[in-house]
């Protein structure tokens, strides 16, 4: 008999990436592997390699507005319901979770039932979601050292990385291109699984400071709200730029190996897969979030030499456009940043996080 892990994830690609990347490594093991999530789960996980997908009910509390947090508790405890009866059916070997709160009733069910649960934390700060499981999970692992929220954790734990999708793992094999001195110049801008509002109100205007001699070789792949494809594409236009533009992208891993250079936010996945791709970026981490994690997040390639972060806030088109005029007139600043970026890649986190979930499982004896 197979071994049985419940994956449970938020509904983004910031939750389910690294969640479907366990499932491939804990499905090569011979596990069997369900996925508790919600609704949202339709675009990302629709690839997801799972006995099953569960939509488990879940809302996000707000202190702010006490009925909006009474309705949430009370969708919380009719997940929490749902979750133990789906413990109850599937009898896992253990519960595994990414984050967000779709994963707090399948954790608290698994506490509750006495099934061994792990968490993942994808930033270098600890989610609410995950600060509120944390003391009753068996193990935490970590894609970066856990800055903030982990106080007091520490023993519990384990350095794992950020676990990468199998796409990601081609895409990886794939060497950086050094930029030529008259060749195409690559550049791939996206603002995490669910696209931003602000590259595509800024970039246009970025690319627009370049001198034309160098905005006439880019090649630009920029994700794009379906709202603001239209105003994007005849921004580029007008300029002249040659621009893909969409709002989602199935490969974009190959679209980041194939690139010299990427623009992003710093959400955890699209750290740890640059990262492992190896390739330079320009960061700007989210603005307004209450622990700041995608600073963090971007703080440990900015540090390792692999990457360039602006904040947001006072952000102005010459910013960035003095960064690539100054990147792409001396390549060799690239190249020193995709090795770097590359350094701190780890393409074997997902085998990291499967051997401390199988040490952590009920031993096959155990009754369930």
């Amino acid at each position: 008999m197979s071994k049985v892990a419940l994956l449970t994830a938020g509904g983004t690609g910031g939750h389910l990436f690294p969640a479907q990347a366990l499932a491939h490594a804990l499905n090569e093991r011979g596990w069997t592997v369900h996925l508790a999530t919600d609704g949202r789960a339709t675009q990302y996980g629709q690839d997801f390699p799972a006995e099953s997908i569960r939509i488990i009910p879940s809302a996000t509390p707000s202190v702010k507005n006490p009925v909006v947090l009474a309705k949430a508790v009370l969708k919380l405890a009719k997940g929490y319901l749902v979750a133990r009866q789906t413990i109850k059916e599937l009898k896992p070997d253990i519960v595994v979770g990414f984050g967000g709160y779709p994963t707090v009733p399948p954790m608290l069910a698994a506490r509750t039932m006495g099934v061994p649960s792990c968490l993942h934390e994808q930033n270098g700060v600890l989610g609410r979601a995950n600060r509120f499981l944390a003391k009753g999970a068996s193990a935490i692992a970590a894609s970066f050292p856990i800055v903030k929220g982990g106080e007091g954790l520490e023993d519990k734990v384990t350095l794992t990385g950020n676990p990468v999708r199998p796409m990601v793992e081609e895409a990886a094999k794939q060497s950086f291109e050094p930029l030529s001195d008259e060749g195409d110049i690559r550049i791939v801008v996206f603002g995490g699984s669910q696209g931003a509002r602000f590259f595509s109100e800024y970039m246009p205007g970025a690319f627009g400071r370049l001198p034309k001699e160098m905005r006439d070789r880019i090649r630009l792949i920029q994700q794009c709200r379906p709202e603001d494809l239209l105003k994007v594409k005849v921004g580029y236009r007008e300029l002249g730029l040659q621009a893909e533009l969409a709002p989602f992208f199935s490969d974009m891993p190959q679209k980041i190996a194939d690139a010299h250079l990427v623009i992003c936010r710093s959400g955890a996945s699209s750290v740890g897969e640059i990262a492992a791709i190896g390739r330079p970026s320009i960061l700007v981490p989210l603005p307004g979030a209450l622990d700041q994690d995608q600073k963090a997040n971007a703080d440990v390639l900015v540090k390792a030499g692999g990457a360039w972060v602006l904040e947001q806030r006072g952000l102005r088109p010459n910013d960035i456009s003095d960064i690539m005029e100054d990147l792409f007139a001396n390549p060799e600043k690239l190249s020193a940043a995709a090795e770097a970026a590359r350094a701190e890649g780890k393409l074997d986190a997902a085998d990291r996080l499967a051997d401390l979930v199988e040490g952590l499982a009920k031993p096959l004896g155990d009754a369930k």
